[in-house]
């Protein structure tokens, strides 16, 4: 084991993970940008905290976000992950599924374990709910979360091409 890796072992902080509630919009806010930069593209984050009020905790909301808080040494809880979800369905399943919108974890806390406890979480969120799979994306650039997913045992379907109308074409699909 490395010598980094000896030290984040020792330093583990004590970790606890909760559902976001609407007072937390800002905090999933700050995650949604945190990821965007990451991924290269925070000119494209257009959410807004009311969007989210609605979209997240409004009379039907759409997907569902889980917080990882970590207590540092001075016992202050500190924001270190967050995973957006939300469910679909499979018709040659005929049941229900997970798909995982967003994981990200903020890189002072990578290599703790967050990334499985949260896809533990939602693995047992989705059993719970009588899903039949859980799915979710990678950029193909992102060569430590490709590893990550698949030491887990997820499997890469490289034969399924993601399509996309959005903005404008979306607009302009209504009408043909």
């Amino acid at each position: 084991m490395s010598p980094d890796a000896v030290a984040k072992k020792t330093m583990q902080p004590e970790l606890s993970i909760r559902p976001a509630t609407e007072a937390d919009i800002d905090l999933v806010l700050w995650f949604i940008m945190q990821l965007a930069i990451f991924e290269k593209a925070p000119e494209q984050v257009t959410a807004t905290p009311d969007l989210l009020r609605q979209n997240l905790f409004g009379p039907h909301p759409y997907a569902h976000v889980l917080l990882v808080h970590a207590k540092a040494a001075d016992g202050q809880e500190k924001p270190a992950a967050f995973a957006l979800y939300f469910h679909n369905f499979s018709t040659w399943l005929g049941r229900p599924g997970l798909y995982l919108e967003d994981l990200f974890v903020c890189s002072e806390y990578r290599g703790l374990g967050i990334g499985k406890l949260l896809l533990s979480r939602l693995a047992g969120i989705a059993r719970e709910k009588g899903c039949g799979r859980m799915e979710w994306t990678v950029l193909d650039w992102n060569q430590p979360a490709i590893d990550f997913y698949e030491g887990v045992g997820a499997k890469l379907l490289k034969e399924w091409i993601i399509c996309r109308v959005d903005g404008k074409s979306l607009q302009d699909f209504v009408r043909l």
